[in-house]
């Protein structure tokens, strides 16, 4: 199955409650909530605050993409605001085992990212201790950037990689990401798609949705 978490960064941040239940309508499965501390990656974006202010006004699933340095020291924030998801980046952490122990301890399910940069095989060593792996699609830190084709390379080893150890791994793709080439994405293996502007910025977000899971369902990962 392909789930769609649109990224509350292209939201109107004026209007956050009625523009997540708009696209939650639409038949979004997940919110992708980017938490940028201007270190890690450039930008600053939110907090735990603004999770925990959105919480009770939303069913999606939220999925919490930290990409901020040391995470573990806020780990305990972010489930408490209601985070479903913790994504840790692999490059932001003194120790990755421990980071995601501690996220597991914590009953919600733990995702590890890497960004283009960082070769997949650093990734390797930690799939059976995650529920999801994150492939950057664009470089982290901002939003409307085109899709780097050659990351999909990165989605497809992961996959064969799982499929090869019997895991069952949810793989996310985040960065440049649209109805007209979702299915480069599944294609390679991906099952999970983070989508900003396409769908926050369309009047229409239930036709791009249902676009993108068509073209999803047309082009499957084939090992």
């Amino acid at each position: 199955m392909i789930y769609i978490a649109p990224s509350l960064l292209a939201a109107d941040f004026a209007n956050l409650e009625s523009d997540v239940r708009r696209i939650a309508d639409a038949g979004a499965n997940y919110l992708h909530l980017d938490v940028m501390d201007g270190a890690f990656v450039p930008n600053i974006s939110f907090g735990a605050p603004v999770i925990a202010a959105l919480r009770p006004h939303s069913k999606l699933i939220f999925d919490v993409h930290l990409m901020i340095n040391d995470p573990l020291r806020y780990i305990d924030d972010f489930v408490k605001a209601g985070a479903d998801i913790i994504t840790i980046h692999l490059e932001s952490c003194q120790n990755v085992e421990k980071t995601l122990q501690y996220i597991r301890e914590r009953d919600v399910r733990c995702a590890l990212a890497i960004s283009p940069a960082t070769p997949v095989e650093q990734l390797l060593p930690y799939l059976s201790k995650i529920d999801m792996a994150l492939i950057m699609t664009v470089v982290p830190g901002f939003g409307g950037q085109s899709l780097i084709p050659e990351t999909l390379d990165k989605v497809r080893i992961v996959r064969r990689y799982a499929d090869n150890m019997g895991l069952k791994l949810d793989i996310e793709v985040d960065g440049g990401l649209k109805a007209e080439n979702v299915h480069l994405a599944t294609e390679a293996g991906a099952n999970v798609i983070v989508a900003g502007s396409a769908i926050f910025n369309s009047k229409r977000p239930r036709e791009v949705m249902t676009a993108m899971r068509a073209s999803a369902a047309e082009h499957p990962y084939r090992a």
